[in-house]
């Protein structure tokens, strides 16, 4: 594999020089029809040309066909890079450990991890009773389990508490409407019991018979009923636990860290709810604490009392704890753990027996510190200027050893064990990563100055002896909504950029959560815009400060990134020679307005309601399928999935199209659907970086990069 493009590195340049150009000159784009049509809003109407691309059935053939002839021209288009692209790929595939696996967790008597065997894009699912050295139990064997599908994610999967039966979610369209399966574990006896059209989210009652799951709306798609399915009983006669009738609020599942009681959470934006029940008698639920705009919080239990992480009085969050006899009284009986923080952001935590693992974000980087139940706090160092530590699968509360992991753009993610009472580190698993050699590269973190003042971070990493001079190629992505961050970590996909001179950067920008609550406040909502131009700051900078070229900077984000490129295609089309758009949520207003597609009603707290003349008006003044003009755009490469059910194909189809109509320049826009995946591509281990290539070679070729 490593040896058969071996020829390229020599032929690359040429190739580039005589014949990509006059390929993309002689060959047309394609054009999708324009047909009238007005969208009706309580705020006015807009004709939209391209609403008959909009297909829920995905069957009509003139927007099949319009899809197609995409796919066909940027096939082309790109024929002359499919050999550096298999390089691109080959390179990727070679810094993978083909037969890894994961560090095995201890639960209930078995240490349970997965193994891949090599070539296999699925993992091997196992346990060993007792200890890890015990002979393994597959309970499943994925790479059989995907045979004849073109798409197939096994998530959530749960074992019965007397360790005999196990329960799992299974999608094989793309769509995330998963399918229940239960199957007897000694025998691989799958029993007849299935439910379609659920969440990925299981909980065993303890009776071992009755599983608890949520039922999602077959059209909105929204998880909003947990269901009680007792086995060998028809479906048609589960018993309704809990039902929200609010649809602005989607729904989750799950046990609590000592196992003796299964909660329903729902949540919004800006609100929490919370009820448990005894897992014996999961119908005795007992509510935490009433929701309320702008509160928000989550319970856990472990001994004889609740641990609960809120943002009551701590817009960063605090932890705090309620005795079990308390519960009733509510937020009243609270008492506080940590205190409010203006810099610290407690991100989540991990009940244990005698204290407490918090993970928290500081500076922008993300930490670990245990907090012992006499008030001993035991932060776990980091030596990096830009990291991540997150708490890893801990199902064992009564151990003084928590298990994290870490990383940074440059280390490999290392999964460590520390002593709650002693500080004493294991390291357990440093990730392999092939042919990778982290003193190669040099990893920074700087802070761009936005044009009003704040000051953005920005983790960096490039290898060592790339010139700081203003010449280098830039490829520079973010996200920023949703309060998710962003953090550092080494991708095999991204070592063959950097190799040839390629800076990558994350920008930090607003609407993620990595400084703080209020860095997400000030990028959502009305303020919405201060993500795209964070990220054209944090560009500006760079270039100014000869981190790289002008004209040699590329862009990339998915999803509500993908909103944010368009933005930015939009705001600055100048400053960027390449723009990278995957499922991209670029049709805000027209999604916005329909409460029947996917996810619209519970995200009104993150973009607005644009029945309401404010959040209209502002929407409409970023919406990138709005806002396309008749002007100068960079190179694009936009990719969609036709069954994602997240971004619907259609909005970047839409935007496409516009794109077509309204560009002045000769920049190619290529537009790759993939017609059998959804939101996140096809599956598997090697086919997410399959597909990488292909834009990864666009982006070489657009920044000027040799082979």
């Amino acid at each position: 594999m490593k040896t058969t493009h071996r020829f390229i590195a020599g032929t690359l340049a040429a190739l580039l020089a005589t014949t990509a150009a006059p390929a993309q000159q002689q060959d047309a784009p394609p054009r999708a029809e324009k047909r009238p049509f007005l969208v009706k809003s309580p705020n006015g109407a807009r004709e939209d040309d391209y609403y008959w691309l909009r297909d829920d059935t995905r069957k009509d053939p003139a927007m099949l066909a319009y899809l197609n002839a995409e796919n066909a021209f940027a096939d082309r288009q790109l024929a002359p890079l499919k050999p550096l692209q298999a390089r691109l790929y080959e390179e990727t595939v070679a810094h993978i450990k083909q037969d890894d696996s994961s560090v095995p967790y201890a639960k209930n008597g078995y240490y349970y991890a997965t193994r891949y065997v090599p070539g296999a894009d699925y993992p091997l699912t196992e346990r060993h009773r007792g200890t890890p050295a015990a002979p393994a139990e597959l309970l499943f064997d994925q790479p059989a389990m995907a045979k004849g599908h073109n798409f197939f994610a096994l998530s959530d999967w749960q074992v019965s508490p007397d360790n005999r039966l196990v329960a799992w979610a299974e999608d094989t369209v793309g769509r995330r409407q998963y399918v229940l399966h239960v199957k007897d574990i000694a025998t691989g006896r799958v029993l007849t019991d299935t439910i379609a059209n659920i969440e990925p989210n299981l909980v065993w009652a303890g009776d071992n018979r009755t599983i608890l799951y949520i039922a999602k709306d077959p059209v909105t798609l929204r998880g909003y009923r947990v269901m009680a399915h007792v086995l060998g009983t028809d479906a048609a006669t589960d018993r309704l636990l809990y039902e929200e009738k609010d649809d602005t609020f989607q729904m989750g599942i799950g046990r609590t860290a000592d196992d003796r009681f299964a909660c329903v959470s729902v949540q919004s934006t800006v609100s929490d709810e919370q009820r448990c029940a005894p897992v014996d008698r999961p119908d005795a639920f007992t509510l935490i604490a009433p929701r309320a705009r702008e509160f928000r919080y989550a319970a856990d239990h472990i001994g004889d009392h609740w641990v609960v992480r809120t943002n009551r009085d701590a817009k960063n969050y605090k932890l705090v704890t309620i005795p079990d006899a308390d519960l009733a009284k509510g937020p009243a009986a609270w008492r506080d753990l940590t205190p409010a923080s203006d810099s610290v952001f407690i991100e989540g935590f991990k009940p244990f027996n005698g204290f407490v693992a918090i993970d928290q974000r500081q500076g922008g980087n993300r930490m670990i510190r245990v907090l012992s139940d006499a008030g001993t706090s035991l932060p776990v160092k980091a030596d990096e200027p830009a990291y991540r530590m997150a708490l890893d699968v801990n199902e064992e509360p009564d151990t003084p050893w928590v298990r994290y992991t870490y990383g940074s753009l440059v280390t490999p993610t290392t999964t460590y064990e520390v002593n709650a009472k002693t500080g004493e580190r294991r390291v357990l698993k440093v990730a392999p990563v092939p042919g990778y050699d982290p003193a190669k590269y040099v990893t920074e973190r700087v802070w761009a100055p936005a044009r009003d003042g704040t000051r953005i971070p920005v983790s960096l990493v490039y290898a060592k002896g790339t010139k700081r001079d203003g010449s280098a190629p830039l490829f520079q992505y973010a996200y920023g909504s949703y309060g998710i961050s962003t953090d550092p970590a080494v991708d095999p996909g991204r070592i063959g950029l950097l190799d040839r001179g390629v800076v990558y950067a994350i920008a930090h920008i607003r609407g993620g959560q990595e400084m703080g609550r209020g860095w997400y406040d000030d990028g959502h909502l009305l303020h919405k815009k201060n993500s795209f131009t964070d990220f054209i700051d944090v560009t500006r900078y760079l270039v100014a400060q000869k981190y790289a070229a002008k004209g040699r900077v590329a862009a990339m984000g998915g999803s509500a990134g993908g909103l944010l490129m368009g933005g930015v295609a939009n705001m600055a089309p100048q400053d960027y020679k390449l723009i990278i758009a995957q499922v991209p949520f670029v049709d805000v207003v027209t999604t916005m307005l329909d409460a029947s597609i996917p996810l619209t009603t519970f995200e009104y707290d993150e973009w607005g309601n644009p029945a309401e003349k404010p959040y209209y008006d502002y929407m409409l003044g970023y919406s990138p399928y709005d806002n396309v003009k008749a002007k100068a755009y960079p190179a694009m490469y936009v990719g969609t999935g036709l069954w994602d059910s997240q971004v619907q194909y259609y909005e970047p189809a839409k935007w496409v199209a516009k794109l077509r109509e309204k560009k002045t320049d000769a920049n190619p826009l290529l537009f790759r659907v993939n017609m059998e995946a959804g939101h996140g591509g096809k599956s598997g281990r090697f086919e997410r970086f399959r597909q990488n290539a292909e834009w990864q070679a666009f982006l070489l070729q657009q920044l000027g990069v040799k082979g």
